[in-house]
């Protein structure tokens, strides 16, 4: 196991840049810190998520795990990692993931000002068979609450197409957000499909996406950074070739 010079807390984002691992606090496994969430304390007191490694402050890490963020709630890790009292919300497991998904959606709306995002079942399915487009779609968009039928014609277009015959060698796929957050992300009603296409912002929402799955389907003792293998209504699934 690696080690890193302290394992409870760190002494602050701008003095622990060059850091790429760290303990967790409830696993006590050391883990690359993208597969942890970094938290800290506010002014008032209270644990907060710090998603984005940047507030002030000396920070603790969890797995990047709902369950485990519940059990360092549950055991009282905060204070005993920070070494004093502070206030931690009930609810910090489901508040964290709230977070989450709200910046994957902000990701998405970037994306789609940069003109990354085509919405839509018939424009993406014209850009996943336009040999011009297709070489720029970096991956398929879908509501976790859209029909099933509609999902596995995109999936098999954008399969064949890619010249991916084996069901098992699956196009990249996002299928975090529902329906309603699409539409909020992309400012227009009833998105169920859209292709994202290649970008600085397109990777961005990828990244988000994949740490929100990994948020919510992640076991806390043994899979933590993982995504689990059978979720497709909400899994970021890549391409093998």
């Amino acid at each position: 196991m690696l080690a890193v010079a302290d394992p409870d807390l760190d002494d602050g984002p701008r003095t622990n840049r060059s850091a790429t691992t760290r303990m967790c606090a409830v696993s006590r496994e050391v883990r690359p810190i993208d597969e942890l969430i970094r938290f800290v304390v506010s002014p008032e007191g209270w644990v907060v998520p710090d998603l984005k490694r940047k507030l002030p402050g000396r920070g603790l890490w969890v797995s990047a795990s709902r369950q485990t963020v519940a059990e360092a709630v549950r055991r009282n890790q905060f204070s005993k990692g920070f070494k004093r009292d502070v206030r931690v919300a009930p609810a910090l497991a489901a508040d964290t993931e709230a977070l989450l998904v709200r910046g994957v959606i902000e990701a998405l709306a970037m994306a789609a000002k940069a003109g990354q995002v085509v919405s839509g079942f018939g424009k993406v399915e014209d850009a996943l068979k336009s040999r011009q487009a297709r070489d720029s779609v970096k991956a398929l968009i879908h509501a976790s609450d859209g029909a099933a039928d509609g999902i596995r014609k995109l999936d098999a277009v954008a399969r064949q197409n890619a010249g991916i015959n084996d069901e098992s060698h699956e196009f990249p796929v996002v299928a975090a957000l529902t329906s309603e957050q699409l539409d909020l992300a992309l400012g227009r009603s009833n998105v169920i499909h859209a292709a994202l296409l290649a970008g600085p912002a397109s990777n961005t929402f990828l990244s988000r996406s994949q740490t929100l799955v990994r948020y919510r389907m992640a076991d806390d003792d043994k899979t933590a950074g993982h995504a689990a293998k059978n979720s497709p209504k909400q899994t970021v699934r890549t391409r093998t070739t």
